[in-house]
């Protein structure tokens, strides 16, 4: 695993090792951000189930001016650590250990809107998806003109609207799907 482009281009990434983790593919990753391109640039990212923190890590080495990962795995929250350590990252990033939703809660409550919400939990835990968007979906921590990102099982089938959010994108690659959400007022 490595940093794709940015500041941090070429640069290595641990891996998970023997924990059971499945790290966005590399080529994935670039696909992601050449769509996300400029727009990346100052912005909020938040990295949902962040397990290695590679795509965080892209965020930041891309532009992203602050990028918070949240992780309820102590050995994934620490392998984010090490990564960021390796490369050195003190500012701009900020590790929340918890499950996504109350990640997200802490971040309603200090009034945060993020400009990039990427999630990616288990493939096989497709209860986690649905939740993390519904509550996405009804809370403020979404900035107007933001966008969720989903990283899917091509088999997992995500609602296309909800309340506030509906899927206005969808790009598949092998066995993964991304699927972006805006919010409809902003579409």
């Amino acid at each position: 695993m490595r940093v794709i482009a940015g500041k941090y281009r070429s640069r290595p990434l641990k891996g998970p090792g023997a924990q059971r983790l499945r790290p966005t593919s590399d080529r994935l990753r670039e696909t992601l951000f050449n769509v996300l391109g400029p727009a990346l640039e100052d912005s909020l990212f938040v990295d949902l189930f962040a397990g290695t923190g590679a795509v965080g890590i892209e965020a930041i080495s891309r532009g992203a001016r602050e990028t918070i990962f949240v992780e309820s795995n102590p050995k994934a929250a620490r392998l984010i650590r090490d990564n960021l350590n390796t490369l050195e990252i003190r500012q701009g990033a900020e590790l929340i250990e918890a499950p996504a939703l109350r990640g997200l809660e802490r971040m309603a409550t200090r009034h945060l809107l993020a400009d990039f919400v990427f999630l990616d939990p288990p493939y096989e835990k497709t209860t986690e998806y649905l939740e993390t968007l519904e509550f996405l979906d009804t809370s403020h921590v979404i900035a107007p003109r933001g966008i969720v990102i989903v990283e899917h099982y091509w088999k997992t089938e995500l609602r296309e609207f909800l309340t506030r959010l509906e899927c206005t994108r969808q790009i598949e690659q092998g066995d993964a799907i991304l699927s972006f959400y805006t919010l409809a007022a902003a579409a």
